[in-house]
Order: structure tokens, then C-alpha cells, then sequence
């Protein structure tokens, strides 16, 4: 239960006001820093939610299937230049990533990963591997501003964050085809 509590206190720690400022100030911390770390506290928190609802997520999440979709499209939505827009000028949308991304995304990829086939793995990786890459294509490539909140300057390294962000799980995918990662267990 420890590590729930530490994924309360970051969570909360994610909240305070000048986190929040400092995070969202600049366009890559908001997408590759702000966004990632609230998942990964709902990822510490999920043991408390999976100990309170088993049957839950026996039920609706037998496989992991269902739940590592919710986690892509919450994640794949909060990748469109409009939610980041809205995060920063619409309070409500704010409080709607501070829950959506912990409790949606972060707690549905805990009790998914270990359930899930290799091959759905593996897929959930490829499929990010695209769309980070035409994200990353998108943000580089887009002649106009695409954030009203953040400068085309801001908008370029971040679409270089998404580009490499592809690189490296390319590298991962490739280095499976040659080491088997149950040797390493």
C-alpha cells in the first residue's frame, strides 16, 4: 500500500499551483512531462482501486483488451492540439485532465499490461509508434500555429519530442526481434 499513498502524494504533488504553472508553461513539459506524470500516478494508485473493485475489473477487463483501448484513446485525445489549448484557457477541461489521465489512463494500463498477449502488447506499441510519428509529422510539418497558448517555436521541439518518442519505441521493437525478454525475468 505504500506505493499508493506515493502515487496520492505525487498526484497531489502534480496539483499544486506553481507544478501546474511551471509544467504548462512550456509546451513539451505540458505533453511529454505533465501529462505522462499523471498517468504514472494513476499507475501507483491503481493497486488501491483493483484491491476495492476485483470484481470490476474481472468483469469489464478479463483480458486487458478493453482496458488498454480506454488508455490509447484517452491518451491518443489528449495528443490534439485543441484539448492542450483547452487545458490551459477552459478551467473545467484542467480538472478534466487532472482525473482523466490518472484514473483513465493510468489505472486501466496497470491492471492491463500484465494481462495483455505479447501480441497485443506489441500492437499497442506499433500503433503508438504511429501516431506518435504523425503527430510528431504534424507539429513539424503544419505551416500555422496549431496551440494558440504556445509559440510555433514551442510547437516544433514538440513535435521533435513525438518523433523521437517513435524512434525509441522502434528501437525497442527491433531489439525484441533479437533478445527474448523472458530470458531476463
Amino acid at each position: 500500500m505504500i506505493q499508493v499513498i506515493i502515487g496520492l502524494i505525487f498526484y497531489l504533488f502534480l496539483m499544486l499551483p506553481p507544478v501546474v504553472n511551471l509544467l504548462e508553461s512550456i509546451m513539451i513539459f505540458h505533453m511529454h512531462m505533465q501529462m505522462p506524470l499523471l498517468v504514472a500516478a494513476g499507475f501507483l494508485m491503481a493497486p488501491f482501486f483493483q484491491k476495492k473493485l476485483p470484481s470490476f475489473f474481472e468483469k469489464y477487463n478479463l483480458d486487458g483488451v478493453p482496458g488498454i483501448l480506454l488508455f490509447m484513446i484517452v491518451m491518443f485525445f489528449w495528443n490534439v492540439p485543441r484539448t492542450m489549448d483547452d487545458a490551459l484557457t477552459i478551467p473545467l477541461v484542467e480538472v478534466f485532465k487532472f482525473i482523466v489521465l490518472p484514473f483513465l489512463a493510468g489505472v486501466p494500463l496497470r491492471d492491463s499490461w500484465r494481462k495483455l498477449t505479447e501480441r497485443w502488447k506489441n500492437a499497442t506499441l506499433i500503433m503508438f509508434m504511429i501516431v506518435y510519428t504523425a503527430t510528431g509529422i504534424l507539429y513539424i510539418a503544419s505551416p500555422v500555429q496549431l496551440c494558440n497558448n504556445y509559440l510555433v517555436k514551442e510547437q516544433i521541439t514538440l513535435g521533435w519530442g513525438f518523433i523521437t518518442i517513435a524512434a525509441a519505441i522502434l528501437i525497442y521493437l527491433i531489439q525484441l526481434l533479437f533478445v527474448n525478454p523472458s530470458d531476463y525475468e
